[in-house]
């Protein structure tokens, strides 16, 4: 019925791509709060409508309605309240996929509160830096017991830290620099009343939601969102996902990861679907796809790393035809992936593009043929371009950087010391920004004006475009190696190199050699079944030589039992050129 939807997009259908790009709209309302405005308005036109399908490594199976979100999400604001949580306060979930993630965040969204996720990965030192320089008031977290050890040393470190909570049965006895034990949250909310009335209302332009980049390179920065991006993931969730309304859309994420907005919430329930959720404590093949039984998605989406382990697995006695869409994000899929998925479940993957700072800037939208290997075409609303050196287009064929040039300016906040983001509104001269955008760095304006100026916000990620209008990824700027006058991007080598049967993961790097400059170097993960020789060395150095460019093979080759990534699952290759740079 489109009840939500149909109030912020004046038009929903389109005809073609270009229709789409040309004539797609958002109603940017100047009040919005997403859990009052779509989770609340579910829950009253339809209170049994499917929010939530939820399942674990024991196989429950476990389902929430729109009424059940709000109820629960009310007790839950009733019980940061009573903690002292008001608007503006920064609040920190590390809940991985638990059934409360979903439940705090549409209830700090009620509150005004601003959100920061938090994976279950972050250590001890990660956990100080996160609470000290973010000025984290309560930590709310899953009963992991590692986690609780990491959560427990580190508080003494937290100075801003009031309050903790933690969402299962297992309550440490650790206290807060405040002097607060912890809180047994799901009891909180058992006595806490489920009607909850907010304050005050939130404007668009309040903080509302924090997350701390990957750090691929260095100090990972505070990338700050307003109330505007639920409606920037429309398009993520509509056109990209195709999500279709009671239908359940599966996203596999933890909650720390953005990539959590982008498949398990906004879009999701602004369209009306239900949203799948597995909850594992350490993922393996058979695990994913078994939950996937469970669940039965009607539209799917997963990083690149779960497609290129389930490549390895015998999927021949599980059934996947009730799935109808299937997309990746968080790291390009190389063709030899596309296609041995394709081969096996008869899935055909549609790449999507976008950082922790933005919704889906390009993909393969559902009217597009597939280009296995491409991101595919611009969203509509960004005005997406390639940029040179020289900030000028680049033609066909030619590698430049990903920009928004319909960025407008950064939001600027002015913080009171006392109150921090109590009333803040992110100011935002000129244009009205793209919903979906982020609106800085906060804390970092060194930073934001060297990515974003002039109405443009310059990704930092390098592609080139084909004559048809596809985008194809060639990686991070830092990541480009320039090899005897050549610029080799490691995607390309990377897709050669999985097309080998011994080649599990890998990554691409530069080294510094005097004569070429830099030249390329692989660091292999092998499949089960291969063992590391000079032979296997050659072999895959000649295959790369047959598949692409003979000057882009690898001229080193190390193998390795694993790859270093960021929480987020993305591979740290500026990890890897910093050991090289140490060992010279």
């Amino acid at each position: 019925m489109d009840a939500i939807l149909s109030r912020y997009c004046p038009r929903i259908d389109f005809d073609s791509y270009e229709d789409f790009y040309e004539n797609y709209r958002v109603t940017v309302p100047e009040n919005f709060n997403f859990a009052i405005d779509v989770v609340d308005r579910w829950a009253s036109l339809e209170p049994e409508k499917t929010a939530l399908v939820w399942t674990n490594d024991e196989g429950e199976l476990r389902s929430y309605s729109f009424a059940d979100i709000k109820n629960l999400s009310g007790r839950a604001a009733n019980v940061l309240s009573s903690r002292g949580i008001t608007k503006g306060d920064v609040v920190m979930l590390i809940l991985k996929q638990r059934p409360e993630v979903w439940i705090m965040m549409a209830a700090l969204e009620k509150i005004g509160a601003v959100c920061i996720p938090g994976t279950y990965q972050l250590t001890q030192k990660d956990l100080i830096y996160r609470c000290n320089i973010a000025e984290v008031k309560m930590l709310i977290t899953a009963d992991t017991e590692d986690l609780l050890d990491r959560v427990v040393s580190s508080l003494p470190e937290c100075g801003s830290l009031r309050s903790a909570a933690v969402a299962g049965s297992r309550i440490p006895q650790g206290r807060t620099p405040a002097g607060e034990a912890f809180i047994d949250l799901r009891q909180a909310m058992a006595e806490a009343p489920e009607t909850f009335t907010p304050p005050k209302a939130t404007r668009l332009r309040e903080p509302m939601l924090i997350y701390f980049s990957s750090g691929t390179t260095g100090m990972p920065k505070m990338v700050l969102h307003d109330h505007s991006l639920p409606l920037g993931h429309i398009v993520t969730a509509k056109y990209w996902h195709c999500v279709e309304e009671n239908k359940i859309h599966m996203t596999q994420t933890d909650s720390g990861w953005a990539k959590f907005a982008w498949g398990k919430i906004y879009g999701q329930w602004i369209c009306g679907a239900a949203v799948g959720a597995y909850d594992t404590e350490r993922f393996t093949p058979q695990g994913m796809l078994e939950a996937i039984q469970r669940i039965r998605p009607y539209s799917f989406c997963a990083p690149a790393t779960i497609f290129r382990f389930l490549i390895k697995e015998d999927l021949s006695g599980y059934d996947f035809s009730f799935i109808k869409h299937t997309s990746v994000a968080g790291e390009p899929l190389s063709p030899e992936v596309f296609y041995q998925i394709k081969e096996k479940t008869g899935l055909e993957i549609r790449e999507g593009f976008g950082q922790s700072e933005t919704s889906v800037m390009a993909a393969c939208f559902k009217w597009l043929p597939v280009k296995p290997g491409s991101m595919g075409k611009p969203a509509p609303l960004f005005g997406l371009d390639l940029l040179d050196e020289t900030n000028r287009s680049c033609d066909d064929g030619m590698v430049g950087n990903i920009s928004v040039t319909a960025a407008g300016e950064p939001g600027s906040l002015s913080l009171d010391k006392q109150q921090g983001f109590a009333g803040a509104e992110l100011s935002v001269p000129g244009t009205s920004p793209v919903p979906g955008l982020f609106r800085g760095y906060w804390k970092d304006n060194n930073i934001t004006g060297e990515c974003w100026s002039g109405g443009v916000y310059r990704t930092g990620d390098m592609a080139w475009h084909d004559e048809d209008g596809y985008y194809w990824f060639v990686g991070r700027n830092d990541d480009v190696i320039k090899c005897s006058g050549y610029r080799i991007g490691p995607f390309e080598v990377e897709s050669a190199l999985m097309e080998h049967p011994s080649v599990l993961e890998c990554a691409v790097t530069a080294v510094p050699d005097p004569a070429r400059g830099q030249v390329v170097k692989a660091t292999v993960v092998l499949a089960r079944g291969y063992a590391p020789s000079e032979a296997l060395v050659k072999e895959l150095q000649n295959h790369v030589k047959r598949v692409t460019a003979p000057y882009k093979y690898p001229r080193i080759i190390e193998f390795t039992g694993e790859l270093p990534k960021t929480s987020s699952g993305k591979i740290q290759r500026g990890l890897i050129r910093q050991r090289d740079s140490s060992l010279q």
